[in-house]
């Protein structure tokens, strides 16, 4: 017989979930730890299993209390996006919209969407998640972004999740003006040099990787950056050297203190693609920013 669950109980669990502990959760949610407890207490009941394993700094799931989760936070973010739907279509224009972007992108077009999207809508509440597909795979299959504007490694396509193509962008090896190997003409001359760049198990830098592979290079990737903020900053101050998109290098906010060098041996485009889960529709709010990135994105 299937246990009767009540959302309440769902909404507890997850909360304290993601928070580690009962005390956290109380805070975050405006509920008494009491209540907490007792919810969570009658959910375990309701599944015949324990959910989580106390300890004296907090809770962690069991394994099935963390296979359970990810059921219970889908469910809950399918319910708020159905609440949302309704309440758009009726012409009440408020809710959420969480999405995420590449570092390109959060330079280039993103800043262009959001405020077209915030000058029609301005109740609606807006989320932006900055990284590569890899670090947001599990918000993407949780429901917890609608979508995201990102390369990806065709090699190792999800299939819990579309792909729609929008636009490709040149990618350039970058440093910073007066750097002393400002004058080279191939990568080769560039492997002794000291290099920094994203994690190479995202989509475009994947690729990359597999390229200098390819050639038999192994550049000294001594400094990992998870953000192009990391990676711009370290490259236009210090003799580092990297590789990120030609707009970002164009940006006026670096002040002309990038340069990008123009290489005999050109590298490979970086296609971008929105992407969300299958078979789950977006509220009428984030289909209409999707549509802004299209638009933006085909004038790039």
């Amino acid at each position: 017989m299937a246990a009767n669950l009540k959302l309440h109980q769902l909404r507890a669990f997850v909360d304290v979930a993601r928070q580690g502990s009962i005390r956290a959760a109380s805070r975050l949610s405006g509920l008494s730890q009491p209540a907490l407890t007792k919810a969570i207490q009658e959910l375990e009941l309701a599944l015949g299993a324990r959910l989580f394993e106390r300890r004296q700094q907090g809770v962690t799931l069991t394994d099935i209390g963390d296979n359970f989760f990810r059921h219970a936070s889908l469910v809950l973010e399918e319910l708020r996006v159905a609440q949302e739907d309704i309440q758009q279509r009726l012409g009440l224009a408020g809710g959420r919209v969480n999405i995420g972007v590449g570092g390109s992108i959060a330079r280039t077009i993103m800043p262009q969407v959001i405020t077209q999207f915030h000058r029609e809508y301005p109740l609606v509440k807006v989320r932006i998640v900055e990284g590569q597909l890899v670090s947001m795979v599990h918000e993407l299959r949780q429901g917890a972004l609608d979508f995201t504007i990102n390369t990806y490694d065709q090699h190792h396509l999800d299939q819990e999740l579309i792909f729609e193509r929008l636009m490709e962008r040149d990618y350039q090896v970058v440093m910073r003006k007066g750097h002393p190997m400002a004058h080279a003409r191939s990568l080769n001359e560039l492997q002794h040099c000291d290099w920094t760049m994203p994690t190479p198990q995202g989509s475009y830098y994947r690729l990359l990787h597999d390229l200098f592979g390819e050639r038999g290079m192994a550049p000294k990737i001594v400094v990992t950056c998870e953000t192009f903020m990391a990676c711009t900053s370290l490259v236009a101050k210090s003799d580092f050297v990297s590789i990120i998109s030609r707009d970002v290098i164009e940006d006026p906010t670096h002040g002309g203190q990038l340069i990008a060098l123009d290489l005999d041996d050109p590298l490979p485009k970086a296609t971008f693609y929105l992407i969300q889960r299958k078979d789950t529709a977006l509220t009428p709010m984030s289909a209409y920013m999707a549509q802004l990135f299209r638009r933006y994105c085909q004038q790039r």
